[in-house]
């Protein structure tokens, strides 16, 4: 069961919502960004967040301002890094003393480590990208990637081989330069959506599972 929060990003951009979903057994935290075509109620979101409360991992999923205002259209990348900030102010606030990790589904994912790459993210033990979107489908490239050697906390970069945005061929090069900082755990036959075809022999509610267990063995070898 989740709990509706909601947060101020700033005093021009306003307030947007939250949604908390905290295990009595919780040791960890999440602060779980949505992809640009979505929001934190989207299929996916709610089902990670389930999977991983199952583990005893809470999430805070919350809003960018454009999806809270019923638009599909991006915000600009101050106010989106803004929100990053803003939330994980509030995630502290929230998280109870639990260890306190960030990131989300590809342009969630990719806001929080561009704000830790300018800045230390306030209690963020790791960064958690659930399908990193490290070029747009068709135009291969690791220019997006460049901030990350700016990035000092610890990376978890799960992503599927059939994911058009994430080339492995350039992204596992980028994980090698960022050495013991970034991990990489590649889904087979998966997409960018972490669907996977019907000849694997796995449904995607496997891959689901599959992944908040690779977040969950990953956050606790770093918190200890």
């Amino acid at each position: 069961m989740s709990k509706q929060l909601s947060f101020a990003v700033t005093d021009a951009v306003g307030s947007v919502s939250a949604l908390l979903m905290k295990p009595k057994n919780a040791s960890r935290l999440l602060l779980f960004a949505h992809g640009a075509g979505a929001d934190m109620r989207h299929r996916f979101m709610e089902q990670m967040a389930q999977q991983l409360a199952s583990l005893g991992i809470a999430t805070l999923r919350y809003q960018f301002p454009y999806t809270e205002k019923g638009s599909r259209r991006p915000d600009t990348k101050p106010v989106l890094l803004a929100t990053v900030r803003s939330a994980v102010a509030f995630a502290n606030e929230v998280a109870d003393g639990l260890p306190l990790f960030a990131g989300g589904k590809s342009m969630g994912g990719r806001m929080t480590s561009l704000a830790a790459s300018e800045s230390r993210l306030e209690g963020v033990r790791g960064i958690v990208f659930f399908g990193f979107p490290l070029h747009p489908a068709g135009e291969p490239s690791d220019a997006r990637a460049e901030h990350l050697s700016a990035v000092k906390a610890p990376m978890l970069f799960l992503q599927g081989t059939r994911d058009t945005l994430a080339d492995l061929s350039l992204l596992k090069p980028v994980c090698k330069k960022l050495g013991k900082r970034a991990t990489l755990f590649v889904v087979d036959e998966a997409d960018h959506s972490f669907h996977v075809p019907k000849r694997t022999g796995k449904s995607d509610g496997d891959v689901l599972i599959e992944l908040a267990n690779t977040v969950a063995h990953w956050s606790a070898g770093i918190v200890g």
